[in-house]
């Protein structure tokens, strides 16, 4: 890892950011950096760094876009994984990495998030989740736990969360997995392996909102949210040695879902060449 992250990726002129003290994007988007540096630099891998692109819809996570310096695209609310599809169509050589929120990507863009998956498109797909909007002023969102305040659910959200590395495995996603900004090391390690992973990947990111969804909610501040992924969020060499009754209140974080899908850009690739006169038993 290099000793200045922000100098080697990220647009200085761009910063300071925006987001609030406490809040996990920032460290979300220094994992997804720290991922990127360290495929480059291992010999094996040689990722180019000329070769990635980041793209991002609307919300307080979105605009890492902005931050990080690669090729990168600032879409529309929602759009994020449309633009992404159209990139990764145009040149699948490109590794395309969409940074996209809870709201974003399982809300307006929920559509874009499951027939992607289904596809098996040969995208990475960073949700950063913070259980709330909250750019927009801190409505609840679809992974917003039941019961818990926002600014348009005063008394109690009554609707029944998302989990979406679940949604994406049950969607058709050949790579699914969670993460966490407490468990920083192991979240590094699972967003490498979704880069490289050959086909459509997924990695449910659990952030933090201490201003709009802590506070609401009385969380307490951003190190006792902490304090909470650090108890109830256990990566899967522990999790699977713990009793079964101190399981009931933790959560899984971890490669949820792999799997060995043809990936769509090279299955288009053989409708193209069909079309072209290439195979001789195709269709004319």
């Amino acid at each position: 890892m290099p000793s200045d992250l922000v100098h080697l990726f990220m647009r200085i002129d761009h910063l300071p950011h925006i987001w609030c003290p406490g809040c996990g994007n920032g460290t979300i988007m220094r994992d997804v950096a720290v991922a990127i540096e360290e495929l480059i630099d291992d010999p094996e891998v040689s990722l180019n760094r000329e070769n990635v692109v980041i793209v991002s819809g609307i919300g307080c996570s979105s605009r890492a876009a902005g931050y990080l310096d690669f090729n990168s695209i600032h879409t529309t609310h929602g759009r994020a994984i449309a633009f992404a599809t159209g990139i990764k169509l145009a040149n699948p050589k490109l590794n395309v990495i969409v940074l996209t929120g809870d709201g974003d990507c399982s809300a307006i863009g929920g559509n874009h998030l499951i027939h992607a998956a289904r596809r098996n498109l040969g995208l990475t797909v960073i949700a950063f989740n913070n259980d709330i909007y909250g750019m927009t002023g801190g409505q609840y969102s679809p992974t917003t736990p039941n019961g818990d305040r926002a600014t348009t659910a005063p008394y109690g959200n009554v609707d029944r969360p998302f989990d979406i590395a679940n949604l994406a495995t049950g969607a058709g996603a050949s790579f699914a997995a969670r993460g966490d900004i407490y468990h920083v090391r192991e979240t590094i390690d699972i967003i490498k392996e979704a880069i490289l992973h050959k086909g459509f990947s997924l990695v449910d990111v659990y952030s933090i909102c201490p201003t709009y969804y802590g506070r609401k909610n009385k969380k307490g501040d951003a190190v006792e949210m902490l304090r909470w992924q650090r108890d109830h969020l256990i990566p899967t060499a522990r999790y699977y040695h713990m009793p079964e009754a101190e399981r009931a209140d933790k959560k899984l974080i971890g490669i949820l879902s792999y799997n060995d899908y043809p990936e769509y850009t090279e299955e288009y690739a053989k409708v193209i060449e069909r079309a072209r006169g290439g195979n001789k038993g195709g269709a004319r």
